[in-house]
């Protein structure tokens, strides 16, 4: 008689531990994508997968649920090892992988991939002809082939993607209204999400807040003038914002909003410090950019700043006050020498040599300056030509992933605009590196599709 309960229990349980998984494993890659993301902290993902093995060998409470626990951590640093992983330690087919990992491993270069080969050996076709192995450059040029033109894959997807955004309708215009409801009452600066979550997900987060806001609205009175993040763990970030986490209960969130005055006290020692560099790094600003790699609690920020601070301190560089104004930089933990970021700004290495930052900062300021002007002026190109895109296609909505470069969606915007496809009117359009239809009608195209 207890069985059918605790089937029923086991399922739902399972259900939302791989929930939860999915939506780290979706930050983990979204990490990995980011322009100049480095290394990332490895993870551990529990995953329930049906059990299609009948054999005696089987746990009794597999057969009964139907489902088996699958444990891994992860410890890549690129999305190809990473899906492969994925799908190895969940027993799932990975052969139509293989091609994608034998023309990544054929580009690597003899530094990447450890081996003593001086150069890439590439194969004459007579090899794969003998010896019957798939040619990975073949491979790649016909899934290339295989890719879609944009025209027909929005023709073919279109139908779903309005039947999804209509049924969400009223689902966003409640979000909406929940949001300006929360941030009216509060003062609340904004309300933001870390991940790209569903609209229904990002409304049962809000729902959540506003609970406790009716249930103990003296725990919300020190929010005011904050801004919010429903992100994987609470506290406060290196920009200051106030992080819900979305596993987290009410009780954890309300301790967090008394401990807000002490992480006040320690925002306005992070800005004290910044201030103290900047003067002796000749005006550089230190700043953070959670776009560019994992959310940073401010404590961890604060400690780096700090021990960056006490070396400067214990040497005398000999930077003009004024000669960096303008300029920016990034601290991190895991490099030995700086460097200059594509984007304009310094990577500066917490334990570096100062004698020899000197030198570096010194001697690159003009190429920064010269990334930052450039990045400005792709930020701005950027900005227009999404406008107009928005305006001559009647697109709902336009944006992209992170991971998109500005040069690239302004790649992408100009061939839309030359193509202007009739079944993109009212879409809502994410560029992105691949195909596909979000839950909520939301339509991703790469930003290289093909015409």
């Amino acid at each position: 008689m207890l069985s059918g309960p605790f089937i029923l229990q086991s399922t739902q349980t399972s259900s939302e531990v791989n929930e939860n998984s999915l939506k780290r494993l979706n930050g983990y890659l979204e990490n990995l994508q980011k322009p100049g993301s480095r290394s990332v902290q490895p993870m551990k993902l529990t995953f329930y997968i049906r059990n299609t093995k009948c054999s005696s060998k089987v746990q009794p409470e597999l057969l009964s649920s139907g489902f088996r626990s699958v444990s891994f951590t992860l410890h890549t640093n690129d999305v190809l090892s990473t899906v492969m992983d994925v799908l190895t330690s969940c027993s799932l087919p990975v052969e139509h992988m293989k091609g994608l990992t034998a023309s990544k491993a054929a580009s690597k270069s003899p530094t990447e991939t450890g081996k003593p080969f001086y150069r890439t050996i590439k194969w004459d076709k007579s090899y794969y002809t003998f010896t019957g192995f798939k040619d990975p450059e073949q491979e790649l040029q016909q899934a290339q082939r295989a890719e879609p033109t944009l025209s027909v894959w929005l023709r073919n997807n279109e139908p779903e993607a309005t039947k999804k955004h209509d049924a969400s309708l009223p689902r966003r215009e409640e979000l909406n209204r929940l949001k300006r409801e929360l941030c009216r009452r509060f003062n609340l600066t904004d309300i933001r999400w870390q991940r790209s979550w569903g609209v229904s997900h990002r409304y049962c987060q809000l729902q959540s807040l506003s609970r406790l806001s009716h249930q103990n609205p003296e725990a919300l009175i020190n929010l005011q003038g904050h801004t919010v993040v429903f992100a994987d763990q609470s506290g406060m970030d290196a920009s200051g914002h106030v992080m819900l986490g979305t596993m987290d209960v009410h009780h954890q969130w309300t301790k967090l909003f008394e401990q807000l005055p002490g992480y006040h006290s320690l925002q306005q020692q992070t800005h004290w410090l910044k201030e103290r560099i900047s003067l002796l790094l000749g005006g550089t600003q230190v700043v953070h950019m959670d776009r560019l790699g994992p959310v940073q609690p401010i404590a961890e920020h604060y400690s780096s700043l700090n021990t960056f601070h006490k070396r400067l301190m214990s040497h005398h560089l000999r930077l003009h006050p004024r000669s960096l104004q303008g300029l920016t930089m990034l601290l991190e933990n895991d490099r030995s020498n700086p460097s200059l970021h594509e984007m304009g700004h310094f990577i500066i290495p917490i334990k570096c040599d100062l004698p020899i930052l000197q030198v570096f900062l010194q001697n690159h300021a003009p190429e920064a300056r010269r990334r930052i002007q450039r990045k400005n002026q792709l930020q701005a190109e950027e900005e227009a030509v999404v406008k107009l895109c928005l305006e001559t296609l009647s697109l709902r909505s336009l944006s992209k992933e992170p991971s998109v470069s500005p040069a690239q969606m302004i790649q992408c915007c100009e061939r839309l605009l030359e193509q202007r496809s009739p079944h993109m009117q009212g879409l809502q359009i994410c560029v992105s590196h691949f195909y596909s239809v979000m839950q909520d009608g939301d339509l991703c195209v790469p930003w290289d599709w093909k015409s």
